[in-house]
């Protein structure tokens, strides 16, 4: 594993993610071909909902993570694009719920569901896809699949929670902010790898080896999220930048820079989380770079993709593993 430690940390080539997606086609083409059909619903606006949100763009990493996993453990039958659709309908449902919640009005460069129908057909419809997710789930047979689906939704809920809790609370701290993205993001990536390893009849080792690489994995995407809101290229982000921060969200730039920066820093931010205050954006970023909590997320970010890739080590090579490992790197070099 040498060799994929000095990876991480040199990143020598740009991962090409079209080429995993290239990879995956067939497979998440059945993933497409059955969000269409599970989404179909005699109710007109359930039907226009889930289209939009499901359409509407991203990367379908989780999906594809399911069917990933499965393919590198030699995975021969038709149930993982079915649980890969599972895996979307959750997040879509989650996406639903965020929106209104954070009252955003953007995603992926498009208006929101919650903008063009309102907060409370948004929050049915994503009920709709839960509860019609757990319907595909009972369909797959297993009650193993449904033991580590249910657990995740219920982890995913109380991850919204605590989040809601930690906003405009600038008290926040770093153990608080991993355990939030643990529950409200790694955990979905968790459940999609283990998944893989689930359906292929492995032995512990394998899948728990599987479920650490996609909490890794989850944790890298998320950290590197924060961070690109105050990074990134809101047009190619899909986003407004200083999104975060007007939601008052203490992400990980802002918890570092408080703890890290001068008296007069630490209180502006702290401010700012209070308030919710998108104006101080500038300012911010100002103090976020002196301090140098940007350096100090991104690296955070690469020893999570580090374990993630090493937990790689328990199976065969493959194209397929390549492909799982290009994405913990993705996932740090990403600029969407």
């Amino acid at each position: 594993m040498s060799s994929n430690t000095s990876q991480v940390k040199t990143s020598p080539k740009a991962i090409d993610f079209s080429a995993i997606q290239l990879l995956m086609d067939a497979p998440m083409k059945q993933v497409d071909k059955e969000i269409l059909q599970q989404l179909s619903s005699d109710v007109a606006l359930i039907n226009q909902i889930g289209f939009h949100i499901v359409n509407s763009g991203g990367k379908r990493l989780r999906p594809m993570l399911v069917a990933l996993s499965a393919c590198a453990l030699g995975y021969q039958g038709t149930q993982h694009t079915t649980l890969a659709a599972v895996i979307e309908f959750i997040h879509t449902a989650t996406l639903l719920h965020d929106d209104v919640v954070d009252e955003s009005d953007m995603r992926r460069g498009k208006d929101t569901a919650n903008a063009i129908w309102g907060n409370a057909a948004s929050v049915l419809v994503g009920d709709f896809l839960y509860s019609r997710s757990f319907e595909m789930m009972v369909g797959v047979d297993n009650m193993r699949v449904m033991d580590v689906l249910s657990h995740t939704t219920n982890a995913i809920a109380e991850g919204e929670v605590l989040q809601l809790l930690n906003i405009n609370n600038p008290d926040t701290d770093e153990a608080q902010y991993l355990e939030v993205i643990r529950r409200k993001t790694a955990k979905l990536f968790e459940a999609a790898t283990q998944l893989g390893a689930i359906l292929t009849n492995q032995e512990p080792k394998v899948e728990q080896a599987l479920a650490v690489y996609g909490l890794h994995l989850g944790n890298a995407f998320q950290i590197m999220d924060d961070m690109l809101d105050y990074t990134a290229d809101p047009e190619q982000l899909g986003k407004n930048l200083g999104d975060d921060l007007a939601e008052g969200k203490p992400t990980l730039p802002l918890i570092h820079a408080m703890a890290h920066g001068s008296d007069e820093q630490s209180t502006l931010i702290k401010n700012t989380i209070k308030e919710g205050n998108r104006d101080a954006y500038l300012n911010v970023l100002s103090i976020i770079t002196q301090t140098g909590s940007l350096e100090y997320t991104a690296n955070f970010a690469k020893e999570e993709a580090k374990k993630a890739i090493q937990a790689l080590s328990i199976i065969p090579s493959s194209v397929y593993k390549q492909a799982m490992e290009d994405l913990a790197l993705f996932s740090i070099e990403r600029s969407f």
